[in-house]
């Protein structure tokens, strides 16, 4: 599709495209066909790249489906193709059929994928209401924008056809039907999209959630030039966390030939766990689309989850939830990878206020909530010596656990359980009994996630300040550029670049690393307010007022630590 419109040299996406010359011959831009029956492109998603993808989206890649049927003749009969549904029912109860295999939908499928407010239908049901959806956008758009209507035949070469008196059906000429000419480059890109979707009659088997992510873009790329736009609202493109195979969770070390080492694979494959749970440790695993239900259930024991008693953390505290309870499985992923120990091994005999080559970042990780919510005893916060800091977070009643206030498998939070008791609708606005105006804005109803939010601002302005009269060089934060913490050696603000691109940081001292750490955590488990709002806090005060000793002139006026 690429090279087409590179060919024709068609820079403008929404002008129609006009013949050119090769040699004796006008050559057209046409319609491009996938072909029929393109289930290995659509089971491989964006590892084959089949369907049209747009510049700057990311996309499922081969769709995993358990083991024994995860080829084509796995699930098909290699002589009459047809699909083995006597194995699928096996697992999917109420399958009786092919036309059953339809109604499937997985617990990993959890969003409206198709806005129409049914999240029970298979996602045969889905796909078809994005179908739907696109085609009234191609034919808008190309109405509209490229001046001339079209209709399509799924049954009749080149399947898209001009209707320019706009009576729903396909020109005709002496010559037969007229196929569609004033094709545009963005329009061009979706009726690609569309026809792939339809020439996979079983890809809601094979890919379904690449089609889905093919549909929609297709559809919100086409609305950009609509004057009524497809209502798009209560449409959804990706999945929860977990089942997210198109995310940088799970998509970052496909540059690498999809293998994921050993220090990620526990947590950013499917397999991880369970070789975890195994062996104690992780070797390289090959990078999977998302988790699968025998990353946490027990294949052996289908389907109990996983037994796991106590958790190790990176500072070598063991904790739980209490024996066999299913909220231990959590912590093995969301414990962060550093500690108050390992910055403190890290800092070992170097002066508290001297640059040192000798540091580096220690960055937490990501979604630490299992630290934060066992706060010292877990020590997964920079914890200054000599300062008293909140144990495990304990709620009132049953929601003390990961799985009390998450939904286990699309990891949102049980808002109804929250409003009973608190009477908001959105859990930032809950206070609980804390009761000062910790961040001195003089706002002291305001909910734990505004005072962490103020916080956070205070300590990254002690930052900035220490770095440059300190340190000596000015530094900036970037919350998705690794390492984050980025050279501001001109203090403009910005990050400073290289021929490499962006400069990491380089100048620390081990005051300047402590506080970047802290400030790093706070952001990085976006639930702190929840998960323990006392410990965050604690830590962050004590961040800014370590950086002070050292920079007199930083703001403290009205900070409260609780």
């Amino acid at each position: 599709v690429d090279a087409q419109i590179e060919k024709f040299q068609a820079t403008d996406p929404d002008t129609v495209v006009q013949p050119i010359k090769e040699g004796d011959k006008e050559v057209r831009f046409g319609f491009i066909n996938i072909h029929y029956y393109a289930a290995a492109a659509t089971l491989y998603g964006d590892e084959v790249k089949g369907g049209y993808e747009y510049d700057g989206k990311a996309y499922d890649f081969k769709n995993d489906h358990v083991e024994g049927f995860n080829t084509c003749l796995g699930c098909h009969n290699p002589h009459t193709t047809e699909v083995k549904v006597e194995q699928c029912a096996l697992c999917h109860e109420g399958v009786k059929t092919a036309e059953d295999l339809k109604s499937i939908r997985m617990i990993s499928s959890a969003p409206d994928y198709d806005g129409d407010g049914d999240v029970k239908e298979g996602m045969a049901g889905e796909i078809e209401g994005l179908q739907a959806a696109l085609y009234t956008a191609i034919q808008a758009y190309a109405k509209e924008v490229a001046g001339l209507a079209i209709v399509y035949d799924s049954a009749a070469y080149p399947y898209f056809f001009a209707d320019a008196d706009g009576d729903g059906k396909g020109d005709t000429s002496d010559k037969g039907p007229v196929a569609y000419s004033n094709w545009t480059p963005r329009l061009l890109k979706a009726a690609y999209n569309y026809q792939l979707s339809v020439k996979d009659p079983g890809a809601y088997a094979h890919g379904n959630k690449y089609i889905v992510q093919l549909l929609y873009d297709s559809i919100e790329d086409l609305n950009t030039k609509l004057s009524t736009p497809v209502d798009m609202s209560k449409m959804h493109r990706d999945d929860a966390g977990h089942f997210a195979g198109n995310t940088e969770a799970f998509r970052h070390w496909d540059a690498e030939e999809g293998n994921v080492p050993g220090a990620c694979a526990k947590c950013h494959t499917a397999t991880g766990l369970p070789q975890f749970l195994k062996e104690g440790t992780n070797i390289t695993n090959h990078a999977s689309n998302g988790f699968q239900c025998s990353t946490c259930h027990n294949e052996a024991s289908w389907p109990a989850r996983y037994e796991v008693n106590s958790v190790t953390f990176p500072s070598g505290a063991k904790l739980t939830f209490g024996e066999k309870v299913d909220a231990n499985l959590c912590l093995l992923c969301h414990q962060g990878r550093e500690s108050t120990v390992s910055v403190n091994n890290a800092l070992k005999g170097l002066d508290e206020d001297t640059p040192s080559d000798k540091i580096r970042f220690r960055n937490i990780h990501y979604f630490a909530a299992g630290a934060t919510l066992f706060g010292k005893d877990a020590q997964g916060i920079y914890q200054y010596e000599g300062k008293e800091y909140a144990g495990q977070f304990m709620h009132e009643g049953n929601l003390n656990k990961c799985t009390d206030c998450h939904d286990s498998h699309t990891l949102e939070v049980k808002v109804a359980a929250c409003t009973g008791c608190h009477g908001v609708d959105d859990p930032e606005k809950i206070r609980l009994s804390l009761k000062e105006d910790y961040d001195g804005d003089g706002d002291a109803t305001e909910g734990l996630a505004g005072e962490i939010e103020t916080y956070q601002e205070k300590l990254y302005a002690a930052i900035q300040a220490y770095a440059r009269d300190v340190a000596g060089v000015g530094i900036v934060y970037n919350p998705v550029a690794y390492p984050y913490f980025f050279a501001d050696a001109d203090g403009d603000g910005k990050a400073d670049t290289s021929d490499k691109g962006l400069v990491a940081y380089a100048s620390w001292t081990p005051r300047l690393l402590k506080a970047a750490y802290n400030y790093q955590y706070a952001m990085k488990d976006p639930g702190g307010y929840t998960h323990n709002p006392r410990y965050v806090l604690q830590a962050m005060y004590d961040s800014i007022l370590d950086l002070k000793a050292k920079v007199p002139s930083i703001d403290t006026t009205g900070l409260v630590r609780p």
